[in-house]
């Protein structure tokens, strides 16, 4: 099965969403209106839609002792994606809310993970796992 997921999510404006998704996170752009556009998310289609009713985070997820925000997106990548986006946060001084870490370390799920905001406060996860195996274990 090669299947694609599809995420309609809520964003305060157009321009800092492209902004976000396609300078920074390099997401190529889809189709677009003036009160939505997709982009290509590692070949995932997010579908940003203006809204003016931006919901607040909540720390709820407790994850390795770690309070995370639900709900949240975003992707599992290799480690050489995991390094390269990291490193564009930083250039583009973006805040990370949980900061590039490894968790479970020394465990078969050893993962790195870091939590950013996009520029309209939705959280998103990158992670890459030591062992792809252990992604669903």
């Amino acid at each position: 099965m090669n299947s694609k997921f599809h995420l309609a999510f809520k964003v305060k404006d157009i321009e800092s969403t492209i902004y976000f998704y396609h300078k920074i996170l390099g997401c190529k752009i889809g189709r677009q209106t003036k009160n939505w556009v997709d982009f290509d998310f590692f070949g995932h289609q997010l579908s940003a839609h203006v809204s003016n009713n931006i919901i607040e985070l909540d720390y709820c997820g407790i994850v390795d002792k770690i309070k995370v925000p639900i709900p949240h997106f975003g992707c599992i990548i290799s480690n050489s994606e995991f390094s390269e986006i990291k490193l564009k946060l930083k250039k583009y001084n973006m805040k990370f809310i949980i900061d590039p870490q490894v968790r479970y370390k020394n465990k078969n799920e050893e993962q790195q993970t870091m939590f950013v905001l996009d520029l309209s406060n939705n959280p998103l996860e990158f992670k890459s796992f030591k062992n792809n195996d252990a992604i669903y274990s």
